[in-house]
């Protein structure tokens, strides 16, 4: 049932924000160049890797030796806009029509942190990922990974129709009234380096 309403709903909002998402993709093209989607490996149900689509909200300056900048040096202030009301992920509406996805969910890391999971946080990987999830509307990035995992578990353990729609409907007051972002000098969350022994 909720495969089928993730759907109906992306589908629905794919239709309904196309325009949008056209308008933003000129603009990222006009003002910080190509790419306009950014696209990485994540890690989605019971591990299987997929590709993420996101739109880019940092231009790909470098230094002397050719490196990137830092993340804080590369985002730009459309980028940042688009962070704050979460537009940068409109693209994984495509992901969860694909089926990568669901519209909420533990989110997709990376495909490297599956080595340093402990039992209680390999739960996660038992569900599709999602667009939103238990921890992004209880802290977003200004919540240590500990607390990260603990909703994600929590999310897992007690999955249900009332959960997965509370939640969809606090990620839609948040996005209507967003919290500041945490910023760091990665600007996104640390990496995450596996459990202190």
């Amino acid at each position: 049932m909720i495969r089928l309403f993730d759907i109906v709903f992306s589908l629905a909002l794919v239709l309904v924000l196309t325009p949008l998402m056209g308008i933003l993709a000129i603009i990222i093209k006009w003002k910080a160049g190509s790419p306009v989607l950014f696209t990485q490996l994540r890690t989605g149900e019971y591990g299987k890797p997929f590709v993420l689509y996101k739109f880019s909200t940092m231009n790909q300056a470098r230094n002397t030796a050719g490196q990137l900048l830092p993340d804080n040096q590369r985002l730009s202030p459309l980028g940042q806009w688009m962070r704050q009301y979460s537009l940068d992920e409109l693209p994984q509406l495509w992901n969860v029509l694909k089926g990568d996805l669901s519209l909420v969910g533990p989110r997709p890391l990376l495909l490297e942190y599956i080595n340093y999971y402990n039992p209680a946080q390999a739960k996660r990987l038992w569900v599709r990922p999602g667009i939103t999830g238990l921890a992004q509307v209880n802290g977003r990035n200004g919540i240590s990974w500990n607390e990260k995992f603990a909703f994600d578990t929590q999310y897992v353990e007690k999955r249900n129709y009332i959960n997965y729609f509370a939640i969809l409907l606090k990620t839609l007051l948040k996005v209507y009234k967003p919290d500041p972002i945490q910023q760091s000098i990665t600007v996104t969350m640390e990496k995450f380096k596996g459990n202190p022994s």
